[in-house]
């Protein structure tokens, strides 16, 4: 279990603080109702934050990657491959490609390496 650095996790009602920052998360048992589920401990605060969210949740959200991160990953991982495969494609596939179907291979994996590389 690793907390993402540097994330913003939502506490509920507009409250949100850096996943790093957060040092316990505990469950709210008396007194306990809508807007008061969790305490919310933060370095160098001596009180805690009154998360109106349930500590599991608020939990999953401080250890799971973002899902734009993750997308991001699938992506990257996706046109690696894609590039892989084009590099297999030969000269003759790509001329007819190009002159017939006007998909230029060569410009596609030049793109490519473009975003890969940033």
């Amino acid at each position: 279990m690793k907390i993402q650095s540097s994330v913003l996790v939502h506490l509920g009602f507009g409250k949100y603080v850096r996943s790093d920052q957060v040092t316990a998360v505990v469950p709210i048992e008396e007194d306990r109702g809508p807007g008061r589920r969790t305490f919310v401990h933060l370095q160098g605060q001596t009180n805690p934050i009154i998360a109106s969210r349930a500590e599991d949740t608020i939990v999953r959200d401080l250890v799971q990657e973002p899902r734009e991160v993750t997308q991001a990953r699938q992506q990257q991982e996706i046109l690696q491959d894609l590039l892989v495969d084009l590099g297999n494609v030969n000269s003759t596939v790509r001329r007819i490609s190009r002159d017939e179907g006007g998909l230029d291979i060569e410009r596609l994996e030049r793109r490519i390496r473009q975003v890969l590389e940033n």
